[in-house]
């Protein structure tokens, strides 16, 4: 039913698309992921048309720290997505909503030699806050996403869609494997993520000791 780890990194790694599935004491949702540098305009188009939620970009707390863009959740809101001040690109961008002005907007944000006046505010990306320390800190979909862009050793920032039904109401378990059929597009589990992590981190003890 679920994909292996490994091979969602593999794909992340690609460029392709990864739904995550959180559990089911949680939201027991699914976002339609995809690496931030892998942005690209049919991409993007392709999350808004199918997965249709609010599109957001999850990035390290430093390069938000970098850009200036603090957040617009209450700090004892922890359960709550962290949602920072949204942006647009400046530099080649019209209104912002297009996919080609949204696709650039993503792409610059992982692009460290663009500063914090390069952005509009606010703008048409949202940008959410990673915890560090990724899903063992906070089981979400903001830190698995970016765990697995970390993990297939890109820029620490992704893409993420929620899948909503045809009604417009969230896709739980059944819709998102149907989706994940009709697509062809691997589906994997927060938990399983945390797993892998837990057991990379023991290997890696065990290789330095």
């Amino acid at each position: 039913m679920f994909s292996k780890i490994g091979e969602a990194i593999q794909d992340i790694k690609r460029g392709r698309f990864v739904i995550i599935v959180d559990d089911e004491s949680r939201e027991n949702e699914g976002d339609l992921v995809i690496a931030a540098e892998s942005a690209t305009p049919s991409k993007i188009n392709f999350m808004l048309k199918h997965a249709r939620g609010i599109l957001c970009v999850p990035v390290i707390g430093k390069r938000l720290d970098e850009l200036n863009l603090p957040l617009m959740v209450y700090p004892h809101d922890i359960s709550k997505c962290a949602f920072t001040i949204s942006v647009d690109f400046r530099n080649g961008t019209t209104t912002g909503t297009s996919v080609f002005d949204r696709a650039l907007t993503i792409k610059s944000l992982t692009n460290d030699k663009f500063k914090a006046k390069d952005f509009s505010r606010p703008g048409h990306i949202f940008p959410l806050r990673y915890e560090e320390g990724g899903v063992l800190e906070r089981e979400g979909h903001t830190e698995a996403s970016v765990d697995l862009a970390k993990l297939a050793g890109l820029y620490p920032a992704a893409v993420i869609c929620e899948i909503l039904k045809d009604d417009g109401t969230m896709a739980k378990l059944p819709e998102l494997l149907e989706f994940s059929e009709s697509h062809g597009i691997k589906i994997i589990t927060i938990q399983d993520l945390k797993n892998y992590i837990k057991n990379e981190n023991v290997n890696k003890q065990e290789i330095e000791v």
